[in-house]
């Protein structure tokens, strides 16, 4: 903060003979720091609670909303609540005399010496922030002299029924975070890869897949290297851990990210780099008033609450006018406070029921939400609760691998180094299929024949199927024995049709090996194949058309 010596050298002399006028000082000269020194002595030598009984009741508020702001407040919220003060040269004051008429609480108390503003760091951001402030003598006065009254503000909301229908937690996260690194590791992960790795994610929900990706670079658990993301060490000893341990982590690791909620809030659209905003003090606003219990909540009620208590989050000068986020569904830009529930409470809401739901920290449904005892151990700082009970792998006749979701993570981010992973069918287990392929790349990584069925044997507890086992060690062997290949076959009635194709500088690229006198492989595109007969002449049939 600053000494009232400060606060009034940043005043015109003009300004410093309107506050020591209004209290009956008569400063005449031009000598500035002999006026300060006399306006100092004048308004700490006031009774200031009995000054602030005198003045008018929004007069009073204002300065009871600095004390309990700890004596400043920055100047976009403080001027929302309480007015400007026009801004003047020395020559427009002696004119226009604004302290006779004052136009906000502001300025009353601007031109009694009151208020003052200048910039200072914001704590939490390291931004500089303008703010208006009691000098350290006037606050020191004011401010309550008994300790600081700490009460949890999240037990000020009222507790909703409980509800019947709801998102209960889910822990699928470390799931498909354990399902990428496994695809990391037998691929690599590249940029365009995240939009192909829905079909074996639990939730495909993009948004989410973009934050523990984020999580698990900031994690360390995923690096560059050959222009793609590997798994790493750290990425093993996560995988290693209990499913509690590992959504702890995945937890931490969220409320420390850079990872930008905003960005990802349903229905906003962030647009332009010459502002930016800070995830972290977001995720410390909603987590500072969420209640520390197991009840249902409104959301409209956290959203209000936090509104009421510390609205400027997000943007602690309280300037809304230099962000540009735009509506998705209108288009227009949200600016100004007014904004404010389209803006900050959308993020509130998302952060409920977007990271805290993906990561099992709350429960949702119809504008209510719960956190979970995950969530209040988190909170509170206690270690997390309970043991996997992890389940084998089951080695089938055919050579599929089935993986139950609780089985041992760290194993089916072995499968992968030897079998191909299948799309996910939603309340079914992993599957992953051994196959040449499978078993070359496996090789090629230096895990032999043995030991791929010394692992399959460990990881299901079980003989391994005779049918697996001879059909690795036969490839082991003999290597590829046979390949299926898709194919389109063109069928004719009469041999000398595709005699003339085949004849044909036109259709001559598209036909392959003949089956037969009366059948051949089609090669690329088929329906350009078609297009190119039908300009012949012959019309070909599809087994699809008509939906056939």
């Amino acid at each position: 903060m600053r000494s009232l010596i400060t606060a009034l050298s940043d005043h015109e002399l003009v300004t410093l003979r309107v506050i020591g006028e209004w209290w009956d000082l008569d400063l005449t000269g031009a000598d500035k720091n002999r006026s300060i020194k006399e306006v100092a002595a004048a308004l700490t030598g006031l009774d200031l609670e009995m000054e602030l009984s005198y003045l008018a009741p929004e007069e009073a508020e204002a300065i009871r909303a600095l004390v309990a702001a700890g004596g400043r407040i920055p100047v976009g919220s403080f001027t929302r609540n309480y007015g400007e003060v026009r801004q003047m040269g020395p020559g427009r004051l002696e004119r226009e005399e604004p302290w006779l008429d004052p136009e906000s609480t502001t300025e009353a108390l601007w031109y009694r010496g009151f208020v003052y503003r200048g910039f200072d760091q914001d704590e939490e951001s390291s931004t500089l922030v303008e703010y208006y402030y009691l000098p350290d003598e006037l606050l020191a006065r004011l401010a309550p002299s008994g300790p600081a009254d700490t009460a949890d503000t999240g037990q000020r909301l009222e507790a909703a029924e409980p509800l019947e229908v709801f998102d209960p937690a889910t822990t699928s996260a470390v799931d498909d975070l354990a399902t990428c690194l496994s695809i990391a590791q037998r691929a690599g992960l590249r940029s365009g890869d995240p939009a192909t790795l829905h079909r074996f994610l639990y939730d495909a929900n993009p948004d989410r897949l973009s934050l523990l990706l984020t999580i698990a670079e900031e994690s360390s658990y995923l690096r560059s290297g050959e222009n793609a993301l590997r798994p790493t060490r750290a990425a093993v000893d996560w995988l290693r851990q209990d499913r509690e341990v590992q959504l702890r982590a995945l937890a931490d690791a969220w409320s420390a990210s850079s990872w930008n909620d905003l960005c990802h809030t349903p229905g906003l659209r962030c647009e332009g780099s010459g502002w930016q905003n800070d995830p972290i003090a977001a995720r410390t606003a909603l987590l500072d008033h969420l209640p520390r219990d197991e009840r249902w909540y409104r959301l409209d009620d956290l959203v209000a609450l936090i509104r009421e208590n510390d609205p400027d989050f997000q943007r602690p000068e309280g300037n809304y006018d230099t962000w540009y986020i735009r509506d998705v569904t209108s288009s227009a830009y949200l600016r100004g406070f007014g904004s404010w529930d389209e803006v900050e409470g959308r993020l509130l809401r998302f952060l409920v029921g977007g990271p805290m739901y993906w990561l099992g920290l709350s429960e949702v449904g119809e504008g209510h939400y719960r956190l979970t005892g995950r969530a209040l151990d988190w909170l509170a700082g206690r270690p997390p609760a309970g043991d996997d009970v992890r389940v084998p792998l089951v080695v089938q006749p055919d050579a599929t691998l089935v993986v139950p979701h609780n089985a041992d993570r760290y194993q089916r981010f072995q499968v992968v180094r030897v079998a191909v992973p299948l799309p996910l069918t939603p309340g079914e287990p992993y599957r992953y299929h051994l196959t040449p392929a499978s078993l070359q790349r496996a090789r090629e990584a230096g895990i032999q024949p043995e030991r791929v069925l010394s692992f399959l044997q460990e990881a299901s507890t079980r003989p391994v199927p005779a049918s697996v086992r001879r059909a690795i060690e036969r490839w082991s062997e003999r290597g590829l024995e046979g390949q299926l290949e898709p194919a389109v076959i063109l069928r004719v009635r009469d041999a000398a049709i595709l005699d003339t194709l085949q004849a044909n500088p036109r259709t001559r690229p598209f036909l392959g090996e003949r089956l037969g006198d009366l059948a051949a492989l089609v090669r690329g595109d088929w329906e350009e194949f078609r297009r190119v007969t039908a300009s012949l002449g012959l019309l070909l049939d599809a087994a699809d058309d008509d939906g056939e």
